[in-house]
């Protein structure tokens, strides 16, 4: 293995950091969700059609994910009752993915849980740290995105 600048290591220690963070992250969302029928990819996705219906590519775009992803995940919602495709008026292929009423029955129930948990979680870390963290993450988002869509 070639040898790292310290910058570097210190990049690839960041990335690694996160990896752990997003399956913590996920583990927990799937339990805040899961009462209310729901897995963090479908919390996601409710939550990006929440304020207005979108195509699945739409909703991959928004939260940085393979279209084929979200579409399994929209199949899945729709498959239980908790979203809908409806017709595009821009788009004769791409329909819409919209929310049921039971689907914004278990985000709303999902949304009040994760305000308690997130709430507590803030508690015990330092105010200071959370605004270095999420703007280092933001940089390292920015540094990754192809160079044309920055």
């Amino acid at each position: 293995m070639e040898q790292l600048s310290p910058r570097g290591l210190a990049v690839s220690e960041l990335v690694i950091e996160v990896f752990r963070a997003n399956g913590a992250l996920l583990a927990a969302g799937d339990a805040l969700a899961r009462p209310a029928g729901l897995t963090s990819a479908r919390w996601q996705v409710l939550g990006v059609i929440d304020h207005a219906p979108a195509t699945v590519a739409d909703v991959a775009r928004t939260m940085g994910l393979r279209r084929q992803s979200v579409q399994q995940t929209a199949d899945a919602l729709v498959a239980d009752g908790l979203a809908t495709f409806a017709d595009n008026p821009r788009h004769r292929r791409a329909r819409l993915l919209d929310p049921t009423a039971a689907g914004r029955r278990a985000l709303t129930e999902t949304e009040r849980a994760h305000a308690l948990w997130v709430d507590a979680l803030a508690g015990s870390l330092d105010p200071s740290q959370i605004e270095a963290a999420t703007a280092a993450l933001r940089a390292l988002s920015t540094a990754l995105r192809p160079e044309g869509s920055r």
